[in-house]
């Protein structure tokens, strides 16, 4: 699947009438189909049922103001199953108490995100399926590096390798395997339900922000920054944000204080794949960024 092409379709399914259309197999495109597990001989009435809980599961995930967007824009919600998609927004506009312009960049943003959810778990039934039970991301900006500590548990037999967070290719394993082509390869691979810790430090140039966007399920993920004596006064969280919020200075997050070590310690539990979580201490700046 193409995610530009899905995004495509879910926007076109929102028209109209959109999950209660009258011909609406005719509307479901291959990327859209292959996402819901539609297949051509479903008629109507399977078609609706499986695109509308498979959306309703993905919703699942987003912010409740995104939700209740989605589930209005595709008429899934009873309430919201009026016959065109500006009655609809209206009636979210409503129920949120804000403008209906608002509420369309809130079902842009959330066709986005359900795009991308959508194609991490279309990725991850493709491979050696495994989740993250616990990410360490420790960041030492005197010395330049970060120290990167994960603990994943297959989810099926046969998982060999997983994704880093850091985006760096080179760095110096710890323990737990080697490094192939910025992934952590496993000394052997992992039975249905084993786990096996991996870490490794990594060079890391002057950044402004930390952040890990989970492409698979992350069950925590502790961010540990030392940004020395002269650092910055407070850093802002980013907290299931969108990537595009990370450099946005107009996107403020969760301020927290830099203690008399120069450090802050952040944890996050059970994130939702495709957003952002991490950290940011400066309006402008690189950043490291990872994803699984």
């Amino acid at each position: 699947m193409e995610r530009a092409e899905l995004v495509r379709e879910l926007k076109t399914l929102r028209k109209g009438r959109g999950l209660q259309a009258s011909r609406l197999p005719d509307r479901i495109g291959p990327c859209l189909r292959a996402a819901c597990g539609v297949s051509e001989s479903d008629g109507m009435v399977p078609t609706r049922d499986k695109v509308s809980a498979r959306l309703t599961e993905l919703s699942l995930q987003l912010p409740e103001d995104l939700r209740l967007a989605a589930l209005a824009a595709f008429a899934i919600t009873p309430e919201a199953r009026q016959p065109l998609y500006q009655e609809r927004v209206l009636w979210a506009a409503s129920r949120v108490d804000r403008d209906p312009r608002t509420v369309r960049r809130r079902v842009d943003e959330a066709i986005d995100l359900l795009a991308e959810l959508a194609l991490s778990s279309a990725s991850e039934n493709s491979s050696g399926r495994w989740h993250t039970a616990s990410l360490t991301l420790a960041l030492v900006a005197e010395e330049s590096c970060v120290f990167e500590q994960h603990r994943v548990v297959a989810d099926q037999d046969g998982v060999r390798s997983f994704d880093l967070a850091a985006s760096a290719v080179e760095g110096m394993v710890l323990y737990g395997g080697t490094l192939a082509s910025g992934k952590a390869l496993l000394a052997a691979p992992l039975a249905r339900g084993e786990s096996r810790e991996f870490a490794a430090v990594f060079p890391l140039e002057p950044q402004s922000h930390l952040v890990y966007v989970p492409r698979h399920r992350c069950e925590v993920f502790d961010l540990r920054l030392r940004l020395g004596k002269e650092g910055p006064p407070e850093v802002l969280a980013l907290d299931g944000a969108f990537e595009r919020d990370v450099p946005d200075p107009r996107y403020r997050g969760r301020t927290l204080q830099v203690d008399g070590a120069g450090e802050v310690h952040l944890q996050f539990r059970h994130l939702t794949p495709g957003l952002v979580y991490g950290a940011r201490w400066a309006d402008e700046g690189n950043s490291v960024q990872g994803g699984q």
